[in-house]
């Protein structure tokens, strides 16, 4: 593939017009719109800008930073810029996670569509490599960035530089003996082959030298049967089939003659465990795999609070985009807050405050066009504060059209789709539960509506509530939830039905979780309930989803816009079954007549003992840039999320100056008693004896997704003693995985990993915690 990419490089029309560079209008808002001069570096993988065509230039992004790219009709920006600027002749360059989008104006239509083409293609050739692919375009961006004087060859004094750059320290003879072995034509430089035969020396795995050595025979390749042996005996694969192990062969062997035999050699052997065969995340939870025929509160909904901010929520800004980027993570639960708008046509922002107001048709059109493109499953649209005037639906009927244009607009995407079923009722103890049906046209929606407030002081002083106005177009979108207030279980038994919903602070859920824990279980087994981040958040802070998810809590909204701690258990937990946005709930917090509690689980649930042998790292990024001068020192922290007695956290030592290929060789363990409910954290950290250590990389997934073979049980002397089993017989056993790097916006960090064995232990006797 990374020959592929240099190939249209030379050949591509747009791609070579766009390695000349031209000069584009850069974007930012309605008053920051300058001339830049963007290049596509020779790399094929990185655009630079300078403020004149012969200036200094400086990186602006690298493809793989880059989600799509759209035109300018789709840009909120530049749309807003109409009058000013064609918008036939702008882009948007849309990058993954939480990065700010780049607005770009070309002087002509024809300039525009030869960007739009060129990043898409370039986009699409690095989405479509594989492992060895990437790895292979990782070493070729290294390779451009040490060659310093860009003559296509490194000197010795170029690999030092660059070894520093990838976080290596080495002893300057032993790098300078690992280049002349790799300096095959003895010109005293590398190029080509030779630096891949450096790199190869660079990065020789010893730890998986030795794994690889103890099931070959001859220390040089695995035959069938060993490989066979490998999968079985350590990765606890115990229904693998010598069938299984061929395709496996034939898959990431890179040699034609090593398939031929049937053998796998050490680069093949070291493929394998890197790729999702290798994987700490199970395959098998990666697509739908779970019931989706249940009623809907028996699901973890993915939802989002606020969901058109996209920064703090008094000052910052509302935008489409928020939509947008929920939708693609998985979001299911949208929230809209509609006001009048000046001209009486709706608009959304978050009420009494300084936020910035998007039309809401432009709000509903956005939902339409991204809430359906990859997942076929429902949205729940929550509605609040819509404070429509009484006369809105006589005196603006020339606004209306709009708004029931973009409710078919809704609509239109299931148009193939079948009728919807009628709702499914179960019975239990006189409670009816709703089967929402996630496969039926219509969205579902809870609209709370309210009167307008003439004069903002009376938000301080009147006592007295107004009288709901409610506008008809608005109203019908309500379907099968209506909102409630809660004033106690027993309350909502008495009173409330299967298709009402109520909403809560985060602060009264996890008081109800502390006080009646259990009923707030039974209550989330009939009933739909909000959990919403507490009004004192205005930094748009995020709580953890976990305590809410242990009372089976389906909605936990989420300030989606801010990165951290809560958004990666969150995105972790959602990450199964196809990504979603729902993910089924335990059975036992599905049970009406349940009798668990999350502050005090008990028998009949089975603890059950994690040993996580943490050995290496590989091509760890340095990520504060400020610390040019200095090499990390990593460790790897290891924390479990679940019921409050489960949650724990270990970590290893620290390595000093060692970020490209760190070892460990340290073991941790944890005892959990609810691994139904359990979130595994994986973090490394650079170490810093003066301050906070800083992040490096993460990853997060529930307990349940961890890949595991067959039950095994062990032997004495099979594993090494921890002193922490008692009592205990061997469960599945997940053997040596990667577990590959995402960022704090969740971008991977390919090619950064660390390498582990993992054993599960289950207690043959539930014990009472």
């Amino acid at each position: 593939m990374a020959s592929l990419l240099q190939d249209q490089l030379t050949t591509d029309q747009d791609l070579l017009l766009m390695q000349e560079g031209m000069p584009m209008r850069k974007v930012r808002s309605k008053s920051w719109k300058k001339l830049r001069y963007f290049r596509l570096q020779n790399d094929g993988m990185t655009v630079w800008h300078a403020r004149q065509a012969r200036g200094s230039a400086k990186p602006s992004f690298s493809i793989s930073d880059v989600d799509t790219i759209r035109n300018g009709h789709d840009s909120e920006l530049l749309r807003s810029l109409a009058e000013e600027l064609p918008l036939e002749q702008g882009f948007t360059v849309v990058f993954h996670g939480r990065r700010s989008n780049l607005d770009l104006v070309a002087n002509s239509v024809e300039e525009a569509q030869m960007w739009m083409r060129g990043l898409q293609l370039l986009v699409d050739l690095v989405t479509s490599m594989d492992h060895q692919e990437r790895l292979d375009q990782w070493l070729s961006d290294w390779f451009q960035r040490g060659d310093k004087n860009q003559d296509g060859k490194m000197s010795f004094q170029e690999v030092q530089r660059l070894l520093h750059l990838m976080n290596v320290e080495m002893d300057q003879e032993y790098a300078f003996s690992l280049f002349q072995a790799a300096d095959t034509s003895q010109s005293g430089t590398l190029e080509g082959e030779e630096f891949v035969q450096f790199y190869k020396a660079l990065t020789k795995r010893a730890e998986v030298q030795e794994l690889f050595e103890s099931f070959s025979a001859d220390g040089q390749k695995l035959t069938l049967l060993e490989f066979l042996d490998f999968l079985r005996e350590e990765q606890k694969e115990r229904d693998c089939t010598s069938e299984l192990a061929l395709e496996l062969i034939d898959h990431y062997e890179p040699s034609d003659s090593g398939k031929l035999r049937h053998v796998l050699s050490m680069d093949g052997f070291l493929s394998y465990l890197c790729s999702k065969d290798g994987d700490i995340f199970n395959p098998a939870c990666l697509p739908i795999y779970q019931d989706m025929t249940q009623p809907l509160n028996h699901y973890f909904i993915c939802s989002s609070h606020n969901t058109y901010l996209v920064g703090d929520q008094l000052c910052g800004q509302s935008s489409v985009e928020g939509y947008i980027r929920a939708l693609k993570r998985g979001c299911r639960c949208v929230e809209v807050d509609v006001w009048d708008g000046p001209s009486g046509e709706p608009v959304v922002y978050h009420g009494h405050t300084l936020t910035s107001r998007i039309l809401f048709k432009d709000v509903v059109a956005t939902v339409a066009q991204y809430a359906f493109q990859e997942l076929r499953r429902r949205i729940l649209v929550k509605g609040k504060k819509l404070t429509l005037e009484e006369d809105l639906e006589y005196e603006e009927e020339e606004a209306e059209p709009e708004l029931e244009e973009s409710e078919l607009a809704l609509e239109s995407q299931f148009e193939t789709e079948p009728e919807p079923q009628e709702q499914n009722l179960q019975s239990k103890d006189k409670k009816k539960v709703v089967m929402c049906p996630l496969f039926c046209p219509s969205i579902c929606c809870q609209i709370v509506a309210q009167a307008p407030i003439s004069k903002p002081e009376s938000l301080l002083l009147s006592q007295q509530k107004s009288k709901p106005i409610l506008c008809p177009a608005l109203s019908s979108l309500v379907i099968y939830l209506k909102s409630v207030s809660f004033r106690s279980f027993t309350h909502s038994k008495e009173h409330y039905h299967f298709y009402e919903i109520s909403s809560f602070s985060e602060t009264k859920a996890k008081r109800l979780i502390k006080e009646a824990g259990n009923e707030f279980v039974q209550h989330n087994t009939w009933q739909l309930s909000r959990v919403y981040p507490s009004g004192l958040r205005t930094d748009s802070s995020n709580y953890n989803p976990q305590e809410l998810w242990n009372a089976g809590c389906q909605m936990v909204a989420m300030n989606m816009q801010t990165a951290g701690l809560e958004m990666d258990i969150c995105d972790g937990h959602f990450r199964q079954n196809g990504g979603c946005g729902y993910v089924l709930k335990p059975d036992f917090l599905r049970d009406i007549q349940s009798s668990f509690h999350p502050e005090r689980p008990i028998s009949p649930f089975k603890a059950q003992t994690l040993l996580i042998q943490v050995i290496s790292g590989q091509q760890l990024p340095k990520v504060d840039k400020t610390k040019e001068g200095s090499i990390v020192d990593p460790l790897v922290k290891v924390q479990i999320f679940g019921v409050r007695l489960d949650t724990a956290r270990q970590e290893t030592n620290y390595v000093e100056n060692n970020g490209f290929n760190p070892y460990w060789g340290e073991t941790l363990c944890f005892r959990v008693l609810v691994p139904e409910l359990a979130m595994l954290r994986f973090v490394v950290m650079d170490y810093d004896w003066k301050s906070r250590n800083d992040f490096i990389g993460q990853y997060t997934l529930p307990w349940t997704c961890m890949q595991q073979g067959e039950p095994a049980p062990l032997t004495p002397g099979q594993y090494p003693s921890s002193g922490c089993l008692p009592n205990a017989v061997l469960l599945p056993l997940p053997g040596y995985r990667h577990i590959h790097l995402l960022s704090k916006d969740g971008i991977s960090l390919r090619p950064a990993s660390i390498f582990v064995y993992i054993c599960i232990q289950e207690d043959l006797e539930g014990d009472e915690s």
